[in-house]
Parts: C-alpha cells; structure tokens; sequence
C-alpha cells in the first residue's frame, strides 16, 4: 500500500526503511520544517541532489539537546548538509526590539521555539559531535549574510565569520544548486572535502592564504569602524560573478577565504530546478500539528525570476542573491501554472507571479551582461541609470497566456513592484493591465519614506517618484471604475532618519490621508550596508558620518509619530514636536498632528489659536521638510 509521504523526500527512518535503501549519502538538516515546495532552500537542494542519483533524508528541526536525532539514519555515506532555515534563526525568533516571537510560521502549528538560537552553529557542532570527520557542508540564508566578520544585533557586537564559529569544512553562499552539485559529485568520487577550494561561490578556511583581495581582518573590525565600513562596502562591490574577486579575510592565524560568486542559473537551469518532482505541500506528518502556516502564502505562487538590480541598502537580496537577473522560460512558467489548475486545493486563484521584484523580467542594461553591475552604483536610485532599459513586453505576454489557461479565474502580483521601474516604461500597456487584472483589492509598493536625505541612505528613488506613481495608478483605477487601494510600506529608525525627517514622515502621511497600522522598524540584520551604517555611524559608500536613531526611546519616538492619529501616541508626539521646535503641528487645526494637552490651556483659547493658524494644505507639502507657505 502506497504512504501519501512517500513522494516526499523521507523525513524518518521509517520512511527510508519503505524505500528499500540501506542507507543514505546525505543528510539534510534544516531549522524549518520540512515544506517540498520551490519556495524552500531545503527542498530545491533536496530534489537537486536526489536528481543527481543520491539517497538524501531530511532531519527537520532536530532536537539540539544531544546527537540522538542526527544519528536515527546512520552515518551517511557521504556528507551532512546543514542550513538553519528559509531565515536568519535570531530574525526567526526576535523582533526588531528584541522580545522574543511568539509565532513561527516555519513551524508546525506556527509555534515557536522548535529551533536554537544560532541554528546553524548549533547544528554543524551536533553533527561533528555524531560524525566526526564527516563532511559537512553549511549553507542557506544565515550562513551566506554571516559569512564573513559581521554585526551581530542581538549581541551587539562584531562577530566572526560563521564558518570558523560553526566548525563545518565548507560554506555555500548564495543560491547554492550549482555548488551542491559539484560538492556532492566529487565527494562521492571520493575527493576529500578539503580538496573543493576551486567550486566557485564557496568558502573555505586556509592555514595560507592563496592570492586575492584582503579585507581588513575579524580583529581589525572589531577594534575599528571605519575598516569595518571599509570591509562591508568591498564585500557588497564583489558579490558579481563577472567581475567579482576572491575575497580574504584573516581570522586569528587561520584565513577565511570567499572565492568568486558562481554564476547564477541560467533559463534552462531554473527550468530544470523549478520542474523538479515538488509536492507543493507541507509533509504529511505535520498534518496533525497544525500544518505549517509558511506555505499559505506560497502555494499557489510561481517564481519567475532570481536576482533585484535594486539593491535597497536595507535589504540582503543583493548579498545573497546577487543584482543580476535570471529567469525561467515563459514555456516553464506557464506549464507550472497549469499544473496548479489540477492541484485538489486550487480555487481558480494564482496570488503572485514574481520573485524577489515582480517585474524584472531582463537586465537592467546591455553592458552587465559583459562588464558586470557597476560598483558602487545603483541601476534606480537616487534616479534611474542614463542606460536603464525597462521593458515589461515579456512579462506581461507571460501574465496574458497565463489569464486564459481555463480554470484560472485571477492571476494576480504580490511581490513587490518597483514602481520606479514600471514608470520607465514608455509603454504604458503593463500598467493598464497591472491595475485591469492584477490587484486583488490592494496594491502594496515600497516607497520607505518621504525625506529625500534617509531615502538616500536606504538606495531608494524620491518621494516625488512615488507621487507621480500614485497620481497615474489612482488615474488609472478611475478610468476603469475600480476601487483599488495603493498601501506604502514605511520604514521607521532607518539609519540617517533624524527627528525632523520622522515628523517630516508623519505631516506627509497625514496630508496623504494615511493611517498606517503596522510600522516596522528598521531590523539590522547581518549583510547588508544599512546594518553598516548602524553599526558604524556611518555610510560605508562616502565615510560620512550618518545620524542613527538607537536607543529604545528614539526608536519609539519614530515609531509613534508614523501613527500620530493613535491617542495611546499623543503625548510622545507632543514630546517629540515640541523638542523638534514644531509647536505649529500641535493644535486642532485640521494640519495639526496632536491636539494640545489637556492640561495645557482652556479650550477656548486653544480654539482661537488654531483660528489664528495659517492653514497648511495638501498640495503645499515641501520634501524640504519645511512649513507650506
């Protein structure tokens, strides 16, 4: 009799067991629960290696109290592969004010607590413990953004590479299909682990160090900020598999060693890895816990491209990922949308076509495609490139072909758009559909802020471009009779934020008649220049000192002046005006962010000062952050 788990990859010895092996070659040990879906680090690499021939089970979430999980399958015959999960497991388990989550959505049930702190250090020193000379190899989302010295948030200090702090022999960075690949065959050719110091996109450890570029070392940055910046910006500047160099960086006597990024997929191999034998689905064996909540957002979603030449400093897609975009053939993209239609679960519904930015479809130039992405520049911001090519004809075939495959009722775009991009494009026929077919009720876009001095340290495009974004979408919803709501994300605490620019932020949401009711607050996480800046006050691209909201009172005073209209908020608002020198926005006026305390005068001469007020309209709002005139 056939077990509904066995299309899966087996999780059990049990389900090892049924298929007849006598052992396996690798085990595959992740922090999340095990989710066979394309949208899972875990599974791509599981179905990668199973479709090079080798015997893989899955440890998901062991217990990190003793070996005993990791020893259930044997020894492999091969090698151990470790990740800690879909994210960084201290972002998996903390806020950005550092209370502990009570929920996980790559948990079972959605509960927490089924991973360490630390996850993969934890993980790789169990494995050695149960293995010991086992090759081990790390990999996954928190060993590619901490692969070299790195502040740490949650401890609040600077930390060592994760290689030398975990134990393993090797790391794979970025998106790791084609090194799995290479690692596995050799090492079941019998080639010691030490001996993969040439597989692009790896590092490794070195008692010497072979020729390349070196970084300031772990002790240097410690010790100094600038070098730290220094260090930050070249490792960032390298990550181009054109043009990108090894990387060296000493650690104590030893050297760790970056060699150069591999080569993203090409088309037929994103067609290959996306066509794999997925079951789309959680493991049945957490069926009875509750399910895993991840998958809710992802199952009837499709991956069409890898890559964001937009490079948002806050944002670790350009460390890990890399600028240069990747995509799948439209033939694939649409065989795996009609293979939806025949999934028992499907409603007619598909809820994002897209990747890590929607609608980046082609580089954004002709000249990386020789050269590389330029260093140190960004292809959008603060405006975009003299030599930008936007060019929406594919994609928007692609969303065509896809609305007519019958029992599909909606295909709609979820991941983000960058508006900025979508404005360059002289032909307007993507935005028309994007907003005829495309946004289920609600289009959600990133403008981060209002002032153009934060915009600038977050690599983003000015408050403007959002403003003549919104003006053609509204424009184009009252065309079509539709009534679909454009939702900003904001930032607040974003490293070069000042007071002023937090209440510059506030008077343009309020002239925006917008009430945001989930703030998030900049979260340092490892890799990335934003985290730089907050760690090192300051911009690792100029070595200009940079203003960094820190402690938690800043940081609440931001927060609560994106939500001035809560009346839990009033009197922080009040506060923070009134130290900004900005009595003028406390009032009753309809331009006024707080009213007066109610113990600061009577209410009528409240009212006859707000009389008296010069009135502020909508269409006077200064990005200069000055008072309307």
């Amino acid at each position: 009799m056939t077990n509904a788990s066995d299309a899966f990859l087996p999780i059990s010895p049990a389900e090892v067991e049924r298929r007849g092996w006598d052992g396996i070659d690798f085990l595959l040990v992740t922090g999340d629960a095990y989710v066979d879906h394309p949208s899972f680090g875990t599974a791509i690499i599981g179905r990668v290696l199973e479709a090079e021939g080798f015997r893989v089970a899955i440890l998901s979430q062991p217990d990190w109290h003793s070996t005993a999980d990791f020893l259930q399958f044997g020894r492999p015959k091969v090698g151990v592969m470790i990740n800690a999960g879909n994210i960084d497991s201290m972002v998996a388990h903390y806020t950005a004010a550092k209370r502990k989550r009570s929920e996980d959505a790559y948990s079972p049930g959605g509960k927490n607590g089924r991973r360490p702190d630390r996850a993969l250090i934890v993980y790789t020193k169990l494995a050695r413990q149960a293995f010991g000379d086992m090759p081990i190899v790390v990999g996954g989302l928190e060993a590619s953004l901490r692969r070299f010295a790195h502040y740490d948030y949650w401890q609040d200090a600077v930390r060592p590479s994760i290689l030398p702090d975990c134990g393993a022999d090797l790391m794979s960075f970025g998106m790791g299909e084609n090194q799995t690949i290479q690692i596995a065959r050799r090492l079941a050719a019998g080639e010691p682990v030490a001996s993969l110091t040439d597989i692009l996109g790896v590092c490794y450890m070195a008692d010497q160090p072979p020729h390349g570029t070196f970084l300031p070392s772990y002790e240097e940055v410690c010790r100094d900020k600038k070098l730290y910046a220094k260090a930050a910006r070249i490792e960032l500047d390298e990550q181009d598999h054109i043009r990108g160099k090894r990387l060296i960086q000493k650690h104590g006597n030893r050297y760790l060693v970056q060699n150069p990024p591999m080569p993203p997929l090409t088309t037929e191999e994103l067609d290959r890895v996306y066509e794999l034998p997925f079951q789309r689905y959680y493991h049945p064996a957490y069926e009875a816990m509750g399910g895993v909540p991840a998958i809710q957002e992802v199952e009837f979603s499709i991956t069409h491209n890898r890559g964001c030449f937009g490079a948002c400093n806050f944002c670790s897609l350009a460390f890990h990922q890399g600028r240069f975009i990747t995509c799948r053939s439209e033939d694939s993209v649409l065989r795996e949308a009609e293979a939806l239609t025949h999934n028992p679960h499907f409603k007619g519904y598909i809820h994002d076509v897209g990747g890590p930015t929607a609608n980046f479809r082609r580089p954004s130039c002709e000249q990386q495609l020789k050269n590389g992405l330029c260093k140190g520049k960004k292809c959008l911001a603060p405006a975009p490139c003299p030599n930008l090519v936007s060019d929406h004809t594919e994609y928007l075939d692609m969303l065509r072909k896809m609305r007519a495959i019958p029992g599909v009722k909606k295909v709609f775009i979820r991941s983000g758009i960058r508006f900025d991009y979508l404005l360059e494009d002289r032909n307007d026929a993507f935005f028309r559909e994007l907003v005829e077919h495309h946004v289920s009720g609600q289009l959600k876009v990133a403008p981060e802020h209002c002032s153009a001095a934060v915009l600038d340290k977050m690599g983003k495009p000015h408050i403007e471009t959002y403003l003549r974004f919104q003006k053609k979408y509204e424009a184009l919803n009252h065309q079509m009779g539709k009534k679909q709501y454009l939702v900003p994300y904001l930032m607040s605490s974003h490293p070069g934020c000042t007071l002023q620019d937090a209440i510059e932020l506030a008077v343009f949401l309020k002239q925006q008649h917008l009430h945001p009711q989930q703030v998030q607050d900049f979260y340092p996480t490892p890799g990335t220049i934003s985290t730089a800046m907050f760690y090192t006050e300051l911009d690792p691209y100029t070595m200009q000192p940079v203003f960094v909201p820190k402690t938690a009172q800043e940081k609440g005073i931001q927060r609560a002046l994106l939500q001035y209209f809560k009346p839990e908020n009033a009197d922080k608002v009040r506060a923070a005006l009134i130290k900004a020198g900005r009595r003028d926005l406390i009032g009753r006026g309809e331009n006024c962010l707080v009213p007066p305390a109610k113990t600061d005068r009577s209410d009528g001469a409240r009212k006859a000062d707000d009389r008296r007020r010069k009135p502020v309209r909508s269409h006077q709002w200064d990005p200069k952050g000055r008072k309307g005139r």
